[in-house]
């Protein structure tokens, strides 16, 4: 006999067919999650009814290890190879590629020569273009240039009979909550398209942007998939999780080719996601594990994701035993070394006139994103990147080992913890699964 939310969603599933459109909306109704059985029953239901030959599966990268999109990829493969031809692109965006032992921890039993490597500055056609009228509408004229809308060629090539994109909703410096159309303009998406979206989130501001909906990059993401991609395929598989304590949790998947998938996650991410202190956290620990966080343009998460609950005045401690360099490609770690992480309001005066920042813009945002501007002191306690090269792109340099005598990720919780002496922190052992803000934020 199946669970309650497994027969709620035959029911949603089966009123919709006539409509076809897909809508499985499954939340969870004990503190434990959706079960593996109940997620399962989900994918295999969004395939009913279909006559697949060839299917492009768009997961994200190792660096969504907790989104549980590795398990969803894993049924959708087995449920499809036998009667379709299955290919599996990582959304990487500007990350790096994954390896084989990752796609092996991450994706399970699928054999590697079914994934595709997405190579954002080369890999793309240009399906669109956004009118610089529109753009300057949704920006309250901040933006007023017209950006190409690019994507990876595979999502162009009629040969798919689906494109299935999977993926987890979650607080996001750039867009607000991630996911949906991000996955495919960004994930997949092209060097100018993904530099200038993420200047337009930059200079319109973070704080403005993060937690929420309906935000100018939003606003751009939609209408690149409404009016460039509404020809193609696609559906959208998103889930809403948390990893107390190092295991994933799902609150919800929701399946379907609508914006409302996408809008259900969000109502839910807010809740799961989001964590609303009362009082600004004077000294915040963060821990960045070294399996996912190989670099600062991921390992800045620390400092986005919290700035909006550190006090002015306050101080931020990275602990990153795994990050060993800045940038995820040769030429944005360059970038990042020569400007260094110099805050919102000096790369807005270098665009002016600056050349080399004004074609790199989604680098240039990133030295935006990495910045406290001023307010809080960052620390990165490393172990792989010499102290004078961590002090030069302007965060203060720290041996991890030493730090870690003190601040033992082994021995604190998430949450405040009281030191020996007295001292109060706040420790967070993974940055990428929520957004930490204070109350008087809001």
């Amino acid at each position: 006999m199946p669970s309650t939310a497994a027969s709620l969603l035959i029911v949603v599933f089966s009123c919709r067919l006539s409509e076809k459109k897909m809508r499985i909306f499954l939340e969870e109704k004990n503190p434990a999650g959706l079960s593996g059985e109940e997620i399962k029953s989900a994918v295999i239901a969004s395939l009913n009814g279909k006559n697949l030959k060839k299917v492009l599966l768009l997961p994200p990268d190792y660096t969504r290890f907790h989104s549980n999109a590795g398990f969803i990829t894993n049924v959708y493969y087995h449920a499809l190879k036998d009667s379709a031809v299955v290919d599996i692109m990582p959304a990487l965006g500007t990350h790096f590629p994954m390896t084989k032992e990752e796609c092996e921890k991450m994706f399970g039993d699928i054999p590697f020569d079914r994934f595709i490597e997405h190579n954002w500055r080369s890999d793309v056609v240009t399906v669109g273009t956004v009118p610089g009228e529109y753009l300057s509408e949704i920006t309250e004229g901040i933006w007023t240039t017209p950006i190409p809308a690019q994507v990876n060629k595979r999502l162009v090539d009629p040969t798919y009979d689906l494109i299935i994109s999977i993926g987890q909703v979650v607080p996001h410096e750039v867009v607000g909550m991630a996911n949906h159309a991000k996955n495919i303009f960004v994930g997949c998406g092209g060097s100018e398209f993904i530099n200038k979206s993420h200047m337009v989130g930059a200079m319109y501001g973070m704080e403005r942007i993060m937690g929420k909906d309906y935000t100018p990059p939003r606003k751009l993401f939609d209408y690149c998939l409404e009016n460039f991609m509404k020809d193609v395929p696609i559906l959208f598989v998103l889930t809403v999780t948390t990893a107390p304590e190092g295991k994933i949790i799902t609150h919800g998947l929701f399946i379907g080719e609508e914006r409302i998938a996408l809008e259900k996650a969000i109502a839910m991410a807010q809740k799961t996601n989001l964590d609303i202190v009362d009082k600004p956290f004077k000294k915040c620990v963060v821990y960045l594990d070294p399996t996912e966080f190989r670099s600062t343009w991921l390992g800045n998460k620390a400092i986005y994701r919290t700035r909006m609950a550190i006090a002015d005045g306050g101080e931020l401690i990275i602990l990153a035993p795994g990050v060993q360099q800045f940038g995820e490609d040769p030429q944005n770690d360059a970038f990042i070394r020569k400007y260094g992480y110099i805050g919102r309001e000096n790369v807005l005066n270098e665009l002016k006139t600056n050349k080399e920042m004004q074609s790199n813009m989604g680098a240039a945002a990133h030295l935006i994103h990495g910045s406290s501007d001023g307010r809080f002191k960052i620390v990165y306690a490393v172990k792989n990147i010499p102290k004078e090269e961590i002090a030069a792109v302007n965060f203060i340099p720290a041996d991890y080992d030493e730090v870690i005598r003190r601040y033992d990720p082994e021995k604190l919780r998430f949450g405040v913890n009281i030191m020996d002496d007295g001292e109060e922190i706040y420790f967070i052992p993974n940055p990428a699964l929520g957004l930490w803000v204070c109350k008087d934020k809001l």
